[in-house]
Order: structure tokens, then sequence, then C-alpha cells
């Protein structure tokens, strides 16, 4: 979540040079928004280390000389200021750390003296990385769903044997956002009065988050449909969660990939397609909802943790036999039947049973449905059918299929022009979040290519109908075959087509 300004040639000590450099860190602000302090420093490092000073510029995030050491410290945020140094000052180190057991390991290390309580000076001494550790206010994103739900549910467990519980208090707090009457904030209230959290119901409008949209979309550096969809009601509540003093948040995506919890995943065909689908979902996950966690919280110096992607626990959920993660309605299993299964706990139970077994709800549906009926609605006002027509041609790569789609790509262009961003995002079909590849798994599914969970006809309790009412609907765009004439409506701008 952190940016990277690095500067070699250091000779150059010019206040034109110094200015440059001032400049290109503020283009780093909505990323390291705490902590900024200007540190000049010069210290012989290529004398002292030999290739010391080429190991620092290619393995580890730092500001020399004129850089902008900032942080986000959420881990002894008094005094971990850096660079940090060991005892005679000859190791010296600027990371992005999170060294999750390093009191751990400071313990070990009796024969040195550490000068702060951050996790990154341990690195200095040793470098490894392990468990969750915070020094600052931190809370849970609640949208009421099973992964955000147990997260809660096992973090109220444990909070007040932790460090974090006798310096900010033993009381989590948790935060949803939604439309309102919409499903997460009356599930996340629910489960958070049978928790006993202190809750933040946040409340957003279809207005205010088409408001948002632009500004979203530069900061999560993507036009995917429904990782913008999803992001904007985060980026929205990551705002608000920041205001209120809070540094760190834990949040539940993962889930769904490692147990197959997508609602298209009610067709799988079989355990190794189900299997091989997982792995496809895991390995894209910086490109969609690991995007969306990172970019839309950091975007306001809030750090997102996701503890159903720890390394572990992704090998031993991965070792299972995909059996157990397969849909069967004729076994009362539905999606993530495994998961809930194992927190199913008759005598100390962690959720109320139809929370536990709650259908899954992508987040975008979930902060409520007029959401994305709204963006749709948006996008049609602003997209006529002449630039549909000439998709294609404008954008003949990962080329829109939908007016919404569409919509955003003109705003990721606005900000991202160049071809190497644009490819950076992927493409092709999607039916409730799915590859493409999955597509194929219900021929029903071309006819409503829509990454909302709705679009899992027969599947969703509130599935879209499949004969949309044009009002409503937002239709896939066939692109003109070779040759093939196109009518352009007359009062259509030429920048448009």
């Amino acid at each position: 979540m952190c940016g990277i300004l690095a500067v070699l040639g250091v000779g150059d000590v010019s206040l034109a040079k110094r200015s440059r450099i001032i400049e290109l860190s503020r283009r780093l602000g909505h990323y390291i928004q705490m902590l900024a302090n200007l540190v000049c420093y010069v210290l012989g490092l290529t004398a002292m280390h030999g290739s010391f000073y080429e190991i620092l510029c290619t393995r580890l995030p730092f500001f020399i000389d004129y850089g902008t050491e900032a942080l986000i410290g959420v881990v002894d945020p008094t005094s971990g200021d850096q660079p940090l140094y060991n005892e005679d000052k000859t190791v010296v180190v600027t990371v992005n750390g999170e060294i999750y057991n390093h009191e751990e390991l400071k313990a070990k290390l009796k024969s040195h003296q550490f000068q702060t309580g951050s996790d990154c000076e341990v690195i200095a001494h040793l470098a490894v990385i392990k468990r969750l550790m915070t020094d600052v206010p931190f809370g849970v994103l609640l949208s009421g769903g099973l992964d955000s739900s147990l997260v809660a549910s096992v973090v109220s467990r444990y909070l007040a044997e932790t460090k974090v519980a006798r310096q900010w208090g033993n009381k989590l707090h948790t935060f949803c956002i939604g439309l309102k009457g919409s499903p997460d904030l009356k599930a996340a209230k629910e489960v958070a009065d049978y928790l006993g959290t202190v809750h933040h119901e946040l409340h957003f409008t279809v207005q205010e988050g088409i408001d948002a949209l632009e500004e979203v979309i530069y900061h999560i550096e993507t036009y995917d449909v429904t990782t913008i969809r999803a992001s904007t009601p985060m980026f929205l509540m990551s705002r608000k969660i920041k205001s209120l003093g809070v540094k760190m948040v834990l949040s539940g995506e993962g889930s769904d990939e490692i147990f197959g919890g997508y609602l298209y995943f009610h067709k799988a065909p079989n355990k190794k397609e189900l299997h091989e689908e997982t792995c496809r979902k895991i390995k894209a996950l910086h490109l969609y909802d690991c995007l969306r966690a990172n970019k839309a919280t950091s975007a306001w110096g809030l750090e997102a943790r996701v503890p159903f992607l720890d390394k572990n626990f992704i090998n031993v959920a991965m070792d299972l036999d995909p059996e157990c993660k397969m849909i069967r309605r004729d076994l009362g299993r539905i999606e993530k039947w495994v998961l809930r299964n194992a927190f199913d706990d008759e005598k100390k139970p962690y959720l109320p049973k139809h929370i536990l077994y709650r259908q899954k709800e992508q987040f975008s549906d979930g902060v409520g449905y007029s959401w994305i009926d709204g963006l749709k609605d948006h996008a049609n006002a602003h997209v006529p059918d002449s630039m549909m027509t000439n998709a294609s041609f404008v954008y003949p790569e990962n080329t829109p299929t939908t007016k919404e789609a569409y919509y955003y790509r003109t705003v990721f262009e606005k900000f991202y022009p160049k071809n190497a961003a644009r490819l950076t995002v992927p493409g092709g079909p999607s039916v409730a979040c799915s590859t493409a590849k999955a597509v194929e798994w219900d021929t029903a599914w071309s006819k409503l290519l829509d990454p909302s969970g709705r679009a899992a006809l027969g599947v969703h309790d509130a599935a879209y109908e499949e004969e949309k009412s044009p009002a409503s609907a937002d239709p896939v765009f066939r692109p003109p075959a070779h040759g093939e004439s196109i009518l352009v409506e007359t009062g259509v701008p030429a920048a448009a087509v």
C-alpha cells in the first residue's frame, strides 16, 4: 500500500533538485498520509558496505537523502521514526515492515539493545515476518456476510488477551456501509449486537457514490467493472474510518476464492474443475479483491489486513479434498459449507445460525441492490448507443461490452492513457465474479454476462430475471463485423465516435 520514491546521485544538492523531489513525494501522499517528515540522510553506504547501497536500492522500499519517510506508523508510532539502526549504526534500515513476531524475535536477541519499539528495527538484526501485531486503534470491516462475521467473532473472543486491548480497550469496533435498508446493514447490525461490538453503521447514497467514481478509479487504477462497483463504497467507508482515528482494519477477503464461495460455483461440474477455478481466482486476487481492499483503504492512509490469506491457512485449505467444497443441495451443502461447518459450534456458537448459513452476497450487491442499478442508469445516460457500436475501434484491447464498462474505461483512460497501463487490467466475460473459463459451466450465463451475484440465474435468491425490461437492462453489444456498415446517429459529438 506504500509508494516508492528513490533518489540516486545525491551529489546534486541544488534547490531545484530538492524542489523536484518534494513535488514527486507529494504524489505518494494518497498512500502515505501519516508521520510525514522530510529525512535528509547522507551516509556513505557504498564506502561502508560495498554493494549494500545497491542492495537497498533494489530490495527495500526506502527514501535516501531527500526522500520522504512517511510510512504508516502501525507499530510504535511515537518512537519508530526511520531510518532505524543497529547499536553502532553500521546497519541502516528504512522499510515498510510489519514484522508480526518482532516482540518474540527481540526476546531471543538478548545481546542486542533496541532503541525503539518499532517492529521494523528488528530487521536490522533478523528479517522475519510472522503474524499480526499493532499498537494503534483498529477495527473489523463487517458486512454481515460469513467471512467478515467470522473474522469479527474470532477477534472478539481473543481481543482481551492481546497487547492492543491493554492499550485501547477490549471493545472491538466494527464498521459497515450501505444504502439505507440494504441487506448488509441489517445483517451486520445483528452480528455486532450478538458479539457486543462498538458498531459504526455508515450510509451513502447512489449519487454520493457516483460523485466519487472518478476519484475511486484514479486510486484503484483499474477499469474492471466489479472492482469499481465494490471499491466505491469501500473507499467512502475508509474515509470515515480514518477520520475516527482508526489506522488498521481486518477484512474477510480471500475466503471466497479459497473455498469456492461465489454463487457461480453452484454450477461447478466436478471437483477437478472447482479446484482449478479456485486456483485461478487465488492467483488473480491482486487484480481484483486484494487490489480493491488495498487501494480503496490506502487512499485514506488506512491499512487493511486479510487473515484468510495467511499462507499457512491457504496451504491447509487448498490441501483439502475439493469434494468438500462442492455445493451439494441434495446434502444440504451450500457454498463454503466446509468453512461454515467448521465454525458450527453448538456449545459456544461463533455466530447466529442464520448468519453462519447466510447466502453469499457480493459486497457491491450487499450495500444495496439499487447501487448497481444506479450505476447502470448513470452509464446509460452518458454513453449513447453510437459509442458502443464503435467501441472496438476506440478500445481495441479489452473492448467494453456494456455501457457501464465503457463509462469506466473513459474515466480510466483520462488518468492513465498509456497502453502499458490499460494492459494491466484483465478482461474477458464474467458471471457473478467468475473467470472466463467458468462461464462455460452454464450456457444460460452467456445471455447475461454481469459480474453481479444476481447474474447467477437460478442460484441467487434475488437473481435478475432472464428477460430484463429495457429500462433496467445493460445489454451486451456486439462489435460490427469486418466491412459491416454502421449508422451513426446525428448530433453525437465527433469525439464520441
